[in-house]
């Protein structure tokens, strides 16, 4: 497991309404808002659908399936990196059309490439507080959901 001192927890609720991801992340399920109005999932949260303007949002879990849109390993130390370099960063975007900047875990820095399917694996905060990460399928994302 990787060490995870240094690794702050974000407060829930800061700035946007955000409970449900948490509260979702401890239970093992990704949950993201979803403007009503559209059938469009956004991320990160809002107060406001980014899509419309309208309050009309609500939470909903996503499939936690996707593939690798962009993607870089971090190879330097830095604050919070002790024993997890290599650090393999990635935008995911999801099969439901949404994209998220997450680590890729459990995954060799040399195989992960942009259009790998992964899936919604859970890395853990300085807490232990759960935290969606992905890691690559050896089958593509189509395969993954049948």
């Amino acid at each position: 497991m990787a060490e995870t001192e240094g690794r702050l927890v974000p407060a829930a609720n800061r700035y946007v309404p955000s409970q449900p991801f948490w509260d979702g992340a401890r239970e093992g399920r990704l949950m993201l808002q979803m403007c009503l109005d559209t059938g469009r999932f956004q991320h990160p949260p809002h107060p406001l659908s980014v899509y419309t303007g309208s309050q009309n949002v609500e939470w909903r879990q996503v499939s936690g399936l996707g593939s690798i849109y962009a993607v870089t390993v971090v190879r330097v130390p830095g604050p919070g990196l002790a024993g997890r370099l290599p650090l393999i960063v990635a935008t995911v975007e999801l099969v439901e059309g949404v994209r998220l900047i997450a680590n890729i875990i459990d995954s060799a820095a040399e195989s992960v490439r942009i259009g790998a399917a992964v899936e919604l694996a859970w890395d853990h905060l300085g807490d232990g507080t759960p935290y969606p990460a992905f890691r690559t399928l050896a089958q593509g994302v189509a395969d993954a959901q049948d």
